[in-house]
């Protein structure tokens, strides 16, 4: 469906949930086209996945092996989705080989003419260095704020971590993003409650930001063991007015459906115009800043 904004004013995205194969990239890029394919038979015209799709997330040492440049992502994944019966996008986290420097990143592909092309590649901001975290001694940190166009208007990629700096949000916002993709690897911890005490975290963290902003925000959590350490998935999807869209099941894979209306972005932004109001102050808060600093 056309819309006036410029592009498909509304679309249905995926947020699909697996457990990859740790190092083992070609088996995962197959199961990533896989459930691509599957998930654009459900009608889907953007697939999430999540941080680290490509190989799993603990690989310390074993980066540099599983490290793919972003056109060695797409040529892997592009025979896996021969299967395609309509454009279809994805966002891919991989571990990413870049002149000659290692990151941890996710891939915006999109599926024109029988091939996957990239579109951009973000580039993890804040590498967590507690608790079982050790991310900045085997990859370096990205230095962008990644705010591009799509066929399905402006969207915005931050990494796990980087969503519980608010100032990264904030800034997404600012540079016109209508949608948040937020890969996640998050081993599961705190369990008194219904659901791992992490992932009910990132609900509401990213509950928060959609409604803060004004802006769709769908993440999409690791599943999975790797030496040990649990990751139980539970991605979700949030409207521009903070209201739960659809919220995927743990310690299952799974494929995450719902519909994206850009309209209500503006709708948002009109009934509650914060991003309007941060935008008028945003000189006097850098100067601010940089008193702080």
């Amino acid at each position: 469906m056309i819309g006036t904004l410029g592009g498909m004013s509304q679309y249905r995205l995926a947020s699909v949930q697996f457990a990859p194969n740790k190092a083992k990239v070609p088996e995962n890029l197959a199961r990533i086209g896989e459930l691509a394919v599957q998930a654009s038979e459900s009608g889907a015209d953007v697939v999430l996945f999540s941080e680290s799709a490509a190989c799993g997330y603990f690989l310390e040492g074993g980066v540099l092996e599983c490290a793919l440049s972003v056109d060695q992502l797409a040529a892997g994944l592009n025979p896996h989705l021969q299967g395609l019966t309509r454009p279809t996008d994805l966002i891919v986290g991989f571990y990413e080989r870049h002149n000659e420097t290692l990151h941890n990143s996710a891939a915006y592909l999109a599926w024109d003419n029988g091939t996957l092309k990239p579109v951009q590649v973000y580039r993890k901001f804040f590498l967590p260095t507690y608790g079982v975290f050790d991310e900045n001694r085997f990859v370096a940190p990205g230095n962008e704020v990644a705010v591009f166009e799509t066929r399905f208007g402006t969207a915005s990629i931050l990494i796990c971590e980087d969503v519980w700096h608010s100032i990264l949000p904030m800034l997404a916002a600012l540079r016109g993003a209508e949608i948040l993709y937020v890969p996640i690897a998050s081993p599961a911890r705190g369990f008194q409650q219904h659901e791992p005490a992490n992932v009910e975290r990132y609900a509401r963290l990213l509950r928060a930001i959609a409604e803060e902003h004004g802006v769709y925000v769908a993440s999409s959590m690791l599943l999975g063991f790797e030496g040990g350490k649990g990751f139980a998935g539970g991605g979700c999807i949030f409207d521009p007015e903070g209201v739960e869209l659809a919220t995927s099941p743990t310690q299952e894979e799974h494929i995450l459906l719902a519909d994206v209306d850009r309209n209500r972005v503006t709708q948002a932004r009109a009934h509650l115009p914060l991003l309007s109001d941060l935008r008028d102050r945003w000189a006097t808060l850098l100067k601010l800043g940089e008193e702080v600093l």
